[in-house]
């Protein structure tokens, strides 16, 4: 029953942004989604219940190796196409990939994906900030090969891999069930974009719905609602989840030295979405 749509990035690459549009277009509601329950016709791939569901000896999820995690992965991914009524959006940071010999996303159960990617270089200062990562440090992270999220109570652990990894591994191969877009361009013209996905969904022009949803899935709205009530999804370490949600910022934090370090780890992949910086000052 292939019924899981992924939508799936890197961290901070406009995820929950998506998400938020989608759940905004279908739902429909006049007053907008709360961000704290967007999980009626989405969740997490990472979300630890559910893992636990199909853990029968006592143990919790954070006493299992990533081993384990990863070879419960196929069956915990059936469990939510069948438990879904119709299309369900799963958001995943994992690569498309395996885990040794696990698959991290189960193929039998989906139908297709939405990949959003972002600017490594606006990546790095959006990942430095949230999780409390130096600059440097967060540059090292994003380089390496085999990396991901730690194992927590809330969350099982995500196999992330370098950025360029992730990219490539996402969209490499475009079919017709998968649609990627770019963050950058969500940002100038989210009218358009967002019709992309209507469509992506087979869905018929909706204008006024299209509307509505670009409206309330806002960054501004989403920051504003965050202000007021707090996000479930944000990371302990940062001030808040939804920080600036722009593009080029780069510029004003980054020296160039640090530009040149990410264009050396990642310039194959940059160069395929427009992102090689030419003249950096």
């Amino acid at each position: 029953m292939g019924n899981i749509l992924w939508v799936a990035s890197y961290p901070k690459s406009g995820n929950t942004w998506v998400r938020a549009f989608l759940e905004n277009y279908i739902q429909n509601a006049e007053q907008g989604v709360d961000i704290n329950t967007m999980h009626k016709i989405s969740t997490a791939e990472s979300a630890a219940h559910r893992f636990q569901a199909r853990l029968q000896d006592g143990r919790k999820t954070i006493d299992l190796s990533l081993d384990e995690i990863c070879a419960l992965r196929p069956a915990v991914q059936a469990d939510i196409a069948m438990q879904a009524h119709g299309t369900t959006f799963v958001k995943t940071h994992n690569y498309l990939g395996t885990y040794k010999e696990y698959p991290l996303h189960n193929s039998s159960v989906t139908s297709g994906s939405i990949y959003i990617v972002r600017n490594p270089l606006d990546v790095t200062v959006s990942m430095a900030n949230y999780f409390g990562y130096s600059i440097d440090e967060t540059i090292a992270y994003m380089a390496e090969e085999m990396t991901g999220t730690p194992n927590e109570p809330e969350n099982v652990p995500q196999v992330i891999t370098s950025w360029s990894m992730h990219v490539s591994s996402w969209t490499q191969n475009p079919e017709e069930a998968k649609l990627v877009l770019r963050y950058e361009d969500i940002l100038d013209d989210p009218k358009k974009v967002f019709r992309k996905i209507e469509s992506f969904l087979g869905l018929k022009k909706d204008p006024n719905r299209l509307k509505n949803a670009i409206k309330h899935s806002s960054f501004a709205q989403l920051k504003a609602q965050e202000s007021k009530r707090g996000f479930v999804e944000k990371h302990e370490n940062a001030k808040s989840f939804f920080r600036q949600g722009s593009k080029n910022q780069w510029r004003q934090v980054l020296s160039d030295e640090q530009v040149a370090k990410i264009v050396e780890h990642h310039g194959e992949q940059m160069a395929r979405f427009k992102y090689l910086p030419g003249k950096l000052r």
